[in-house]
């Protein structure tokens, strides 16, 4: 059975170290049942540890750092979540966990042409988002928190810099989809009613190549979790 996981800040750390922590934690602890001396892990920046729980009452905990965790849960290339921002701003509550669990490492909120984008609705989400990421992290013993970065224009795609650029297009192109490289990838796909087809033809020209998920058309929450888990299994494949 793994062992309940938090992350938390940076901060230089050593052996029988003792690390309070903040009310939200002490929150889950308690919710999770926990007593003094209960083992679980704890990720300092990207340092995972594991650790014992000192103390825990109404209002304060403080964990006690054991020793260096060596394991590595990352992927083997940086995956970069390229998402629309949709109509309903929920949807993006449904996709952060599972792309956080399939090794997501920057999520990147992106206003298509057909993204009904309202800046002050937005920004009073991103804080919710980080939590959503965290919890994600947390439940999947992630060694690293995605990186979530404020919504930009369809634009930025145009230069975006990874080495491999997919999106996921439910047109038939008559092109194979391309071959996994173990190179950085950043991956997109369309909002509720789709990329449109001057966005796809701009993608093109940029770089961006074709990736279909099958013949049937997918919502726009299922697209990216779809295409990631691809990618997984063909990081599996490869090794």
């Amino acid at each position: 059975m793994s062992l309940p996981r938090l992350f938390l800040d940076a901060l230089p750390a050593r052996e029988g170290q003792l690390i309070p922590l903040g009310p939200e934690a002490v929150r889950h602890l308690r919710a999770l049942r926990m007593k003094s001396g209960a083992a679980l892990e704890l990720v300092l920046g990207n340092e995972a540890w594991t650790a014992d729980l000192a103390t825990l009452d109404q209002g304060r905990a403080e964990v006690r750092l054991v020793t260096p965790l060596l394991e590595d849960r990352e992927p083997p290339i940086e995956l970069q979540a390229c998402l629309p921002l949709p109509a309903q701003l929920s949807l993006f509550d449904e996709w952060l966990p599972p792309l956080v669990e399939l090794g997501v490492t920057l999520i990147q909120p992106v206003v298509f042409d057909r993204s009904e984008f309202d800046a002050a609705r937005t920004q009073a989400r991103l804080e919710r988002w980080t939590r959503i990421i965290q919890s994600a992290c947390e439940q999947s013993h992630r060694n690293r928190r995605p990186e979530l970065r404020a919504p930009a224009p369809f634009g930025a795609l145009l230069t975006w810099p990874a080495p491999q650029k997919w999106v996921a297009y439910e047109l038939i192109t008559g092109k194979a989809n391309p071959t996994l490289r173990f190179e950085d990838l950043a991956f997109t796909s369309g909002p509720e009613g789709g990329i449109t087809d001057g966005e796809f033809a701009a993608l093109a020209a940029a770089g961006w190549q074709p990736v279909s998920l099958g013949r049937s058309i997918l919502r726009a929450v299922t697209a990216p979790v779809a295409l990631l888990g691809a990618v997984q299994f063909e990081l599996g494949r490869l090794g």
